[in-house]
């Protein structure tokens, strides 16, 4: 089936993302989890947190590219040090990234109603403890709040 990546469907996807409890919403265009090629929308507002984390697997590259909005992506090197910060905008000069396997990274959203569509191999397999950044709080932990707000202020 053709789907029509529109105005509309972004919009929706963002009010979804507003109400959700982690403030984030996924629009999968593949037909699921087991699936080769993963391609998805993503919807995130400011204060979701995405713990820190690294896909090991060879065939985990991740490429992500904005659609809407302004999007943080923080690649990590050792022991939670910043590697590098970087600003991605819809019809901006950094529009997207290639994170490659092994790479310690996160997302921050800069704006409400960003959207990103990423596209890594499948099948889905949930992030395993060695994919985990040890040093960052673990998703729903109460130091994730303050943790997040010093990843937002890499980004003035």
């Amino acid at each position: 089936m053709t789907t029509l990546i529109d105005r509309s469907l972004l919009d929706s996807l963002s009010a979804e993302a507003e109400l959700a409890p982690r403030l984030r919403k996924h629009r999968n265009f593949h037909p699921g989890d087991t699936y080769p090629a993963h391609r998805l929308l993503v919807a995130i507002e400011p204060g979701s947190y995405v713990a820190p984390h690294r896909h090991l697997d060879p065939n985990k590259d991740e490429t992500l590219l904005v659609v809407r909005g302004r999007l943080g992506v923080i690649i990590f090197g050792a022991e939670n040090a910043v590697d590098r910060s970087i600003e991605l905008q819809a019809g901006g000069e950094a529009i997207g990234i290639d994170i490659p396997h092994g790479v310690f990274h996160t997302v921050v959203a800069l704006e409400a109603g960003t959207v990103f569509f990423e596209a890594k191999a499948g099948p889905y397999v949930p992030i395993a403890e060695t994919e985990r950044a040890p040093w960052a709080p673990v998703e729903g932990a109460p130091a994730a709040v303050d943790y997040l707000a010093g990843l937002r202020m890499l980004f003035p």
